[in-house]
């Protein structure tokens, strides 16, 4: 079946709230989308939304990169071919996440409607449901609790809580959330990169008593050896910014393990082929996965939970980040019930283009 057809387009969206992490704040999105359409009608969709700060590239970039030649020869190709191409594009764009998970989102949604099958089975889905958490920004100890309560109200349990700007208004948070709730909810920490070595040991010592699930990236990219040589936590320490493929999984996966929990975003490492071979390495080693993202459509949400849920080792969800867009581009994908996301049984990524 040939492809017929490539549109690339960016699109501005409003979040319904703005957010604090450690180093930005954020109110607005920009994403990135890619239709790729087939002879028979079947068009296939992928969405990028690439953290600059993090991989280096931005979405004016990403939609420059879909607009080349390159990409519009892929015209007259066949989709039987997806992962050839795939490889091509890895090849000729180097290390640009944003551009390669488009491409890879919408050769894969493409693909497995021509097959009549979901994604996930594509694969071998080996997961049905899991808990996902929900993000609370860095704010002051009352609108965490008024936020943590709108959560629980709408049926969420794990929340994750951004730290890294005080290490004791942090503790504050962390401690009032528990007393306040207590075991109800499931409390998870990201402190992007906000804390060296020293603040984190203090930090850890003063909530070893606050069960706290996880904590994500909580040193500087470059810093990863001072986990291992000085703590004992490393299998509650998951690697976030500092794992961009599998070549850094490769390197975190050896022994001694800097991290116990791999943080697999496609906005990172660059779609579903390339989050596959970190997730193998992850197994392999004994590793956990926990499949985060950015603030992103469902149509690269619901990607990520289509392989997530095909991997036997996948423990953790974040994906959260279309719950807080005032509008997207396309709908369903996925359902949440009482926290748990629960993918559809359609073909591709399952989910529906809206009308521009």
């Amino acid at each position: 079946m040939k492809i017929v057809a490539i549109r690339a387009y960016i699109k501005y969206l409003k979040l319904t709230k703005p957010y604090t992490i450690a180093y930005s704040t954020f109110s607005d999105v920009q994403l990135v989308f890619l239709e790729i359409e087939l002879a028979n009608g079947i068009v296939g969709v992928g969405s990028a939304s690439p953290a600059e700060e993090v991989v280096g590239e931005n979405p004016a970039q990403t939609l420059a990169s879909l607009q080349t030649d390159f990409v519009q020869k892929l015209v007259g190709r066949d989709i039987r071919h997806f992962q050839k191409i795939i490889f091509e594009s890895q090849q000729y764009f180097g290390y640009l996440p944003g551009t390669l998970a488009a491409i890879d989102l919408a050769l894969h949604d493409a693909f497995c409607q021509y097959l009549a099958i979901p994604v996930v089975d594509f694969y071998g889905r080996k997961i049905e449901a899991l808990p996902t958490s929900v993000t609370i920004g860095i704010k002051s100890v009352e609108d965490t609790l008024l936020e943590a309560k709108e959560y629980l109200e709408a049926g969420f349990t794990t929340l994750k809580v951004k730290t890294g700007l005080d290490w004791h208004e942090d503790i504050e948070r962390i401690v009032a959330l528990r007393k306040s709730f207590g075991n109800a909810i499931t409390i998870r920490v990201d402190a992007n990169q906000g804390y060296d070595i020293d603040t984190l040991l203090k930090w850890l010592e003063h909530t070893q008593s606050l069960a706290i699930e996880l904590v994500e990236q909580p040193v500087a990219v470059g810093e990863e050896k001072s986990l291992y040589q000085t703590l004992d936590y490393a299998t509650g320490i998951a690697a976030d910014e500092s794992l961009k493929d599998a070549n850094y999984a490769i390197k975190f996966a050896a022994e001694p393990k800097r991290f116990g929990i791999f943080n697999i975003k496609l906005m990172k490492c660059g779609g579903l082929l390339p989050a596959l071979e970190i997730a193998q390495i992850a197994k392999n080693a004994g590793i956990s996965l926990f499949w985060g993202c950015n603030d992103e459509s469902i149509a690269s949400i619901t990607a990520a939970l289509h392989l997530a849920y095909a991997c036997p080792n996948t423990k953790y969800l974040d994906l959260d980040g279309s719950f807080d867009l005032a509008e997207d581009l396309v709908t369903g994908g996925f359902e949440v019930k009482n926290g748990l996301m629960y993918l559809n049984e359609k073909s591709g990524f399952g989910f529906s283009l809206l009308k521009l």
